[in-house]
């Protein structure tokens, strides 16, 4: 995907780009997704994800930050597939039923948003957190919902030059939480596919020398 632009700032800043790069590798856009994201700001996340997906309905409860948005969009036009949607709600308010994948890009009604989540049966659902308490009841409240895959810490450093040497300039730690509230086939009556496409129940599944006839169950999130 080629770099966005975003002419236009907010208080809050961007979402840096090697923290979006992370970001979209875990929410694995396809071109037929609806994503949806909580908390917009400057659009960055938006707009590259209006590159990948379908559909995009972002939310954003401060009207300046959603002019922002706007904004940023509008300068990144030629860039888009997507068809996007901007609301000035607070979510859980205004968030869609059909949402493939879900963005939460700060922490405010997270839990409430969590729980949409699992009611609808989002897919993949990411969440950044900056700070060690948030990322603890954050990674609290995915564990409680069943739908915790990773909880992933890294932290980007950018080089610069020193004395004739290279030192680095450090950015502050970010805490992302990686799920998914789409049901496993463990939750579904205890069935695994067979070898042949047909289900079994696990008490039906029989060996043969100790291995087992059935093919490979799908364990952990959905379908990423």
């Amino acid at each position: 995907m080629p770099p966005i632009a975003l002419p236009y700032d907010a208080k809050a800043g961007p979402t840096k780009p090697e923290v979006r790069a992370v970001v979209h590798s875990k929410l694995a856009l396809e071109d037929d997704d609806h994503f949806a994201e909580v908390g917009s700001c400057t659009g960055a996340i938006t707009i590259e994800a209006a590159q990948r997906a379908a559909r995009v309905t972002a939310l954003e409860r401060k009207p300046e930050r959603l002019e922002t948005t706007e904004q940023n969009l509008a300068a990144n036009e030629d860039a888009i597939r997507a068809d996007v949607d901007l609301r000035n709600v607070e979510a859980p308010a205004g968030l869609p039923d059909d949402a493939d994948a879900l963005f939460l890009g700060g922490s405010r009604n997270f839990e409430a948003v969590l729980d949409h989540a699992v009611d609808t049966e989002i897919d993949r659902v990411v969440m950044n957190v900056s700070r060690l308490e948030v990322a603890g009841k954050a990674t609290e409240a995915f564990r409680e919902r069943g739908i915790l895959e990773e909880v992933v810490q890294f932290q980007v450093s950018h080089g610069y030059e020193l004395a004739g040497a290279t030192s680095f300039n450090s950015d502050n730690p970010v805490y992302m939480l990686v799920g998914s509230a789409t049901p496993s086939d463990e939750d579904d009556g205890g069935k695994t596919v067979a070898a042949d496409g047909g289900e079994r129940s696990l008490s039906e599944q029989s060996t043969d020398s100790g291995r087992t006839v059935a093919g490979d169950s799908k364990s952990g999130g959905g379908q990423r």
